[in-house]
Formats: structure tokens, sequence, C-alpha cells
């Protein structure tokens, strides 16, 4: 086919065409803004042209070390300026980041190692004896390197080389590797693994550099934030956020651990604007003590997924001043790509019909090609209709590359175009989106749907409820029924009786809990309650 005349003598080269990646928004930030704080950590303030400095000291160590393009470098790390450094240091050599839950077991963590090939292991002293004792059980013989962060344990150390040396001895003018194809990786990471081995997740320069900027469009963000670290990093690459705030030459505020007196200490002392959070560390800052909340400024926002949060959580942090953004992903779309966008016309409603307007997911991201609800067997959309249950699905630039060493797992998730999910949800007549539950969640009672989601915000609106997760336990006669683990708030008292009578008052009887279970929710590092546990324990009751 001949060239049209578009294409006939107008090429492409550097003149005209650079390959997208996140890095660029250091090398600005730094450029425009040399003297702003980029890192607060304890008493450590770093500016943009020290943040910079040490990024392109670690990514020279690194080269220096033989990381090249592909090669992987983990971090086992808390919230701390070494793991956000690694965001770009690592990158600017070629490399691929692979931020490791922290609180993954030592088993876990060695097949990790093992699968990503790590060849460089950046490590907490906190988290020495797990990454110690991973390390037997994997094959992966990793160059060590001790962070020892100034707010943590000195010991114990499993290498011949500290951070702070390992970077010493790096240049401070290295220009780094920049990608010529967008394509290439920038990050891998690990789904939570509830069955079996997890899986690895890739993401390219493009899709990072883009969800970067779906963020501070999607959440209306201006120059210079203040971004409390309350998300791991380790979580998507904290959901694109050590990329957004960067951007935006934002000043990122540490936290090794999140925990209420920190978190809201933080906030005062350093004027926070920003923090994200999934919805159980929400709750956890509405029912702190009144005495740690006294003093805290109005107006924060906050962005909260990873889970879909109930309507009275986010009632209650509005109700103390803050502003909630509700966002939606997955692991495999770079972290939330989905935003509930707000309409002006919205805010004369209670605060209730707000609440529960907010607690739908929304609509895609700028940066997001597809969002749609559809029929998984048919591939067509369901119908907008507020009721009709369909499997979410995406499709463009934030979704993943696929599946590490995994091409079975990657075609299945990818296949006809789409990535699928496996979230159930309704489209609105809006266009909006609302998840009611995981695939693998939904319970059929009588031949009934009960979307676990509805069930558990009608116990969040129990005044004596903390935390509530909803499962299905088998049933001789129904074929399975609602069962409820509820966490009473300190303090409070409720039977079993009570919950059930309060959700039959709430909802349609055959929908309310047939069984209540006083306990502590199991959940994972980012506060996602871990669903197959509960499942195990309903069919043993």
């Amino acid at each position: 086919m001949p060239l049209n005349i578009y294409e006939r003598d107008l090429p492409r080269g550097p003149a005209n065409f650079e390959a997208l990646t996140p890095l660029a928004y250091l090398q600005r930030s730094a450029a425009v803004y040399p003297d702003h704080i980029a890192v607060i950590h304890g008493g450590a303030r770093y500016t943009y042209r020290q943040f910079a400095e040490r990024c392109r000291r670690l990514g020279s160590a690194l080269a220096k070390a033989g990381i090249g393009i592909g090669d992987t470098v983990a971090v086992l790390a808390p919230n701390i300026p070494a793991h956000l450094e690694a965001h770009f240091g690592v990158a600017m050599a070629g490399g691929v980041l692979n931020a490791i839950n922290t609180r993954l077991d030592a088993k876990t963590v060695g097949f990790i190692l093992d699968h990503g090939e790590a060849k460089v292991f950046l490590v907490d002293t906190e988290l020495g004896g797990v990454a110690a004792e991973a390390l037997k059980h994997c094959a992966a013989k990793p160059l060590l390197i001790d962070i020892v962060d100034a707010l943590g344990p000195p010991e114990p150390r499993l290498g011949k080389l500290d951070y702070e040396s390992f970077i010493a001895a790096g240049d401070a003018s290295y220009t780094g590797h920049w990608p010529a194809d967008e394509w290439q990786a920038i990050a891998l990471n690990y789904t939570s693994g509830t069955t079996g081995n997890p899986k690895g997740v890739v993401y390219h320069h493009r899709g990072a550099a883009l969800n970067a900027l779906g963020n501070l469009l999607a959440w209306d963000m201006r120059s210079h934030p203040v971004y409390l670290w309350t998300l791991p990093m380790f979580h998507c690459n904290g959901w694109c956020f050590p990329w957004t705030i960067t951007a935006l030459a934002g000043t990122h505020v540490c936290l090794r651990k999140v925990e209420p007196a920190a978190i809201f200490t933080a906030m005062k002392a350093h004027g926070v604007t920003h923090f994200c959070g999934a919805p159980t560390v929400l709750n956890m800052l509405v029912n702190a003590p009144a005495e740690l909340k006294a003093g805290l400024h109005k107006g924060m926002s906050v962005m909260t997924a990873g889970a879909a949060p109930p309507a009275a959580v986010i009632a209650a942090m509005e109700g103390m001043g803050f502003d909630v953004a509700h966002g939606y992903g997955l692991t495999e779309t770079y972290g939330p790509s989905v935003i509930c966008a707000w309409h002006k016309d919205w805010n004369g409603k209670s605060l209730p019909d707000r609440a529960a307007l907010k607690a739908r997911q929304g609509v895609p991201y700028h940066v997001l090609g597809g969002l749609n609800v559809m029929n998984p067997e048919t591939m067509t959309p369901v119908p907008a209709d507020g009721a009709t249950m369909g499997e979410v699905m995406f499709r463009g630039n934030v979704v993943m590359r696929g599946y590490l060493k995994n091409p079975k797992a990657t075609d299945e998730a990818l296949k006809q175009g789409w990535f699928h999910s496996g979230d159930l949800g309704v489209m609105h007549p809006d266009g909006y989106i609302e998840l009611k539950d995981r695939s693998k969640d939904i319970i059929i009672s009588g031949g009934e749907n009960i979307s676990t989601i509805e069930v558990e915000s009608v116990l969040y609106q129990h005044p004596a409820i903390l935390e509530a997760a909803v499962v299905a336990r088998p049933d001789a006669h129904w074929g399975e029924t609602p069962c409820a683990f509820v966490t009473l708030k300190t303090g409070q008292s409720a039977t079993d009786k009570d919950i059930i009578a309060f959700c039959r008052e709430n909802l349609a009887h055959f929908k309310a809990p047939k069984t209540v279970v006083f306990t502590d929710l199991p959940k994972t590092s980012t506060g996602k309650i871990q669903k197959f546990i509960l499942r195990e324990r309903a069919k043993a009751l």
C-alpha cells in the first residue's frame, strides 16, 4: 500500500518523538523547582535537587553493579525515602522495580525473588529476618543491600553493603537510561496469590507515565500537593503516586507505619493536603480516639480504593471534614484507573445520598481507553439499568503488558481484546459502574444472587459494628446462605440476633445473614479482607 501524504515526508525522529516515561517528571521538577521540598522523613528534608541527585546516584550505582535493561531489582521496605528513590533510580539504570509486599511470609518472598530473577535486593533492616529466611527458600543469589533507615532498627544486616554507602559511590550527574521503547518494562508487581503462587504483573513505561497523569487529572490536583504515604508503595507502585506527586513537584511525607497517631500527627505537622488508603484505613481513622483528631484541618483530600467502601464509612470521613474521592482498579490496571467523578448538582443532596453516590466506582480515567460491564460469554454490554450484572472489563494503555512467564494466564485475562477483571458489577443509566462482587464471592441462595457488598454496606450502618465481611456458607436446603463475620467497636455490644434483625429491617429477608460470627477479620497488607480464609471458616461452622 502506498504511503499517504502524511506518512510520505513527515518522518518520526528524536526532534518530534520521545518514548513516554515517568522519569521525565523528576527531571522537570528538579529543573523547575530545585529548592522545593520533595521528601520529608522524620527530621530529614530533601529538596528536589537533592532528591534527583540521590535517584541518579542510585541509578548509577546499580548500573555499575551490572543492572541493565530488563534486570529486576527487588525492594522489601516500608514507605521510606529509599523506596521512593527506587521508583526512579532503578528505571534510570534500565532495570525493573519489584516492590515486594512487606507482609508476605518468607516462602512467598522467596518465590517472588526466584520468579522475578532478582539481581539486586534492597532490604530494610526491620524486614531483614523475613528476607534472610526467604533467601533460604530460593535459588536466586541477588546482591544484598541493607537499608538502614534513621527511623528503623539498625539490625539485622544481610549483606556487606548499606544503601547510603551504595548510592554515595554513584554519580550524581548520571544521565541514566531512557527507554527508546515505551513498551519497555518498568515495574513488576505480584498479585496476592490467594490460591497458588502469586502472578507477576508487568507494567511498562508508557502505562506508568499515563496513569500517573491520570491520577492528577481524575483527582483535580494542583501543583505542590503535600502527600502523606499511608498507602504502601509496594501496592501497584503506590497506585502510581510516586510518579504523580513528583510530576506536580509535590512533597512526599514518608511514613514507616500506618497507625492513627502517626497519621494524625503527620497531617497536622506538615499540612497534608492528600493521601490514599483502602477503606479499612479510613475506617481506622473514623474510629480513632477523639484526642488524636483534635485540631485537624478541614479539606484534606483522600482517595480510597482497593475494596468497595461502605457508604457509611465515606459519610463518616466526610463528616470529619475530609473530601473523599472513590477510585477503582486492580494491580493489572496500574492501580485505580476508574473514578467516581463528582457532579456539582449532587452537592445539594443529603450526606447519606451523597455517600451512596460516591460509593459507586464510576467512570474511566482520562487515560483509560475502555471500561464496560459485559456478559463474559457473549462479550456484549449489559443493559445500563443499574440492576443487570456482568463482568467489569478494561482496555487501553493502562492495562498491564501481561503476567510474567505465564502466557496461559495472560491470554485468558486479555482474551477478546479486553482485560477480564473477575469483578461483577452493574452499569447505571448515567454511565457509572458499580461493583456488586467478585465473581468468586457472589452468593447464590435458592437460585437468587446475593451481593456480599450490599449486605456489608448494611452491616456497616449498625452502630456497634467496626468491620464486617460476608461470605457464602454451605446450606443443605438453600445451597448457600450469607454468613457475616463482624468485629465490634470497643465498648459496644450486640448479639447475632440483633444483627440479623437489623439486616432484615434494611434488606430483603433472603439477603440477611443467617449466621453471624464475632471475630477479628484477616486482611492483606493493603487492607483487603481475606475472604478465602473466611469462606473456609464458614464451611467448618
